[in-house]
């Protein structure tokens, strides 16, 4: 099995060894440094899941290490966790301040030492899955979600939400308008699901202009029926006057023939395990790509639901 790498960069040899003993005993692999180039060298060559990092060391305090560490857009998104050894409230938000996600003071018990490595890689790593647009979970997420949900046999249903003529309004208006309509669909989806849905509903973004929520059977029409609405009111806000009276855009083809496209409509198709079951995400997808074809083929937005 996979194990998470930490870099512990500390110069007391002795505190390197208690860090080690414990995370490696939690099923951790624990690197060290005792100094703050060799460990920024470390992190080039390891590519560490977290770095530890003392405060206070010679030549290069931890200060300096996280700037530089922060400094670098390859390091983004890996977790730093500040080690003090005095209670000093300055080095804490100082280290926040670099960019560090969180702080311990020495001297620490195991279980608070585990719980913060643990929290701190939970969390980085839901925000690698996240879609960078809209912040929401990514397929990964999505599809965890729904094989937990067959495998506690709980009642759900799962809507694959999809823009009809995404790709002309992007080609005509550009791919910022695009995400903006991309992200006005997420937010109607989180409003639609806050005021109609349920605190277990669950929202993902599979990528481009296609979504999935997941409700139970008897919220999913409503939403639905909320989402159209909001849609097709708010997403007049992102044409032109000329296009809105219109009733299209015009865009060119690969061979040069211009084409209309109609305004932006949504199609959301919903997949229920009411009356059947479903071994793994895969199998409600197949139904969903279904029915989404058979929403995206009925002109304006609609929701189709699969038989019962």
């Amino acid at each position: 099995m996979f194990r998470k790498k930490i870099l512990l960069i500390d110069d007391s040899d002795f505190f390197a060894r208690l860090v080690k003993n414990i995370l490696e005993e939690a099923g951790y692999n624990v690197l060290h440094a005792n100094r703050g180039d060799l460990g920024l060298k470390m992190v080039r060559e390891e590519k560490p899941d977290l770095v530890l990092l003392d405060v206070v060391m010679p030549d290069m305090d931890g200060f300096q290490v996280c700037s530089i560490l922060r400094d670098s857009e390859s390091n983004n998104l890996m977790p730093i966790i500040m080690l003090t050894s005095q209670d000093n409230q300055e080095d804490k938000l100082i280290g926040l301040e670099l960019g560090a996600d969180d702080y311990i003071t020495k001297p620490f018990n195991n279980r608070e030492l585990l719980s913060r490595v643990r929290n701190t890689l939970r969390r980085i790593d839901r925000n690698r899955g996240a879609n960078p647009l809209t912040g929401l979970p990514g397929n990964l997420e999505i599809q965890a979600e729904i094989n937990s949900r067959i495998e506690k046999k709980q009642s759900f249903n799962v809507i694959h939400v999809d823009l009809d003529n995404f790709k002309a309004y992007n080609d005509a208006y550009g791919f910022a308008k695009g995400d903006i309509a991309i992200k006005l669909t997420a937010d109607i989806l989180k409003d639609e699901i806050r005021d109609c849905g349920n605190p277990d509903d669950f929202i993902g973004h599979i990528g481009g202009d296609d979504f999935v929520f997941i409700t139970r059977p008897n919220t999913s029409e409503l939403i639905c029926q909320g989402v159209i609405k909001q849609f097709d009111w708010r997403i007049r806000d992102l044409y032109s006057v000329h296009d809105l009276q219109a009733g299209f855009i015009c865009t060119s083809n690969r061979l040069g023939t211009t084409i209309q496209y109609p305004i932006m409509t949504i199609s959301l198709a919903i997949v229920t395990n009411e009356n059947c079951t479903f071994q793994d995400y895969l199998e409600m997808g197949e139904v969903a790509a279904a029915l989404k074809k058979k929403a995206k083929a009925m002109s304006g937005s609609n929701f189709v639901k699969d038989a019962e």
